[in-house]
């Protein structure tokens, strides 16, 4: 069947929280972005983007279409060459320190390889955070409990990441992004070195979440994951924005 092309994302219509002070403020929030590295490659263009509390929202594109790029301008870890990007209507580029520290620990974020620490068992890589972020012991010893059980390795948590398959241990790392309890998650291809049933056991964990409140971002390249799961989805072609599903 014939689809149509997708449409050019529509720009964001000026400052609407200062129109509106009662207006619910966006999780996220891209303002006319463009990120151009040193090299003179070209990341990001023109892009505008709004993300509600509570939304789940796909990214697709090849590799190279600056997916990775528009989730790093989100924690801070890259910045954007023109543009603001907001996220709980907060600039994020200004942030340096303390600041930034802050904002991610109200960002939860899983990468496609995983980042567990191999001498470290699943339990102790998931109370790896909650230990950086400071949290008493009797609070971590509550949370971990459910938060693994969510994941469904909570007969797994003193094996160590080589004892587990791929798909366990991305779960692990859902599990640690998650345990703090953040109001946003990034997945950067959270499927992308996984098998399809693996890669919808994951999908479903992400649902499980969203259900509960959590805003999601996800990147993928994967089209019948994204086709499966019926939420909205964005493209990135060559740096540039397109609705493609509400």
């Amino acid at each position: 069947m014939h689809q149509a092309p997708p449409r050019q994302v529509p720009p964001l219509s000026g400052n609407q929280i200062a129109q509106n002070p009662t207006a619910i403020i966006p999780m996220v929030q891209f303002r006319d972005v463009n990120k151009i590295y040193s090299n003179g490659s070209r990341g990001l263009l023109g892009v505008n983007l709004e993300i509600k509390q509570g939304d789940f929202l796909f990214i697709t594109g090849p590799s190279g279409a600056g997916k990775s790029t528009l989730l790093k301008l989100i924690y801070g870890a890259e910045h954007p060459s023109q543009g603001e990007v907001l996220v709980e209507g907060g600039s994020v580029a200004p942030l340096r320190g303390n600041r930034l520290a802050m904002l991610r620990r109200r960002i939860g974020i899983v990468f496609q390889d995983y980042k567990l620490i191999p001498r470290r068992t699943v339990r102790e890589n998931v109370a790896f955070v909650l230990q950086a972020q400071g949290y008493a012991r009797s609070e971590i010893l509550r949370r971990l409990p459910p938060t693994l059980k969510m994941v469904g390795l909570l007969e797994k948590a003193d094996c160590f990441p080589d004892e587990l398959s791929g798909g366990e241990q991305q779960r692990v790392s859902i599990a640690r992004a998650v345990v703090a309890t953040p109001p946003l998650l990034l997945a950067d291809e959270p499927t992308g070195n996984l098998d399809p049933d693996n890669s919808w056991q994951v999908i479903k964990i992400l649902k499980k979440l969203h259900a509960v409140g959590i805003t999601i971002i996800v990147t993928t390249h994967d089209e019948h994951l994204v086709r499966q799961s019926n939420f909205p989805v964005v493209q990135l072609r060559d740096g540039r924005l397109h609705r493609v599903r509400h």
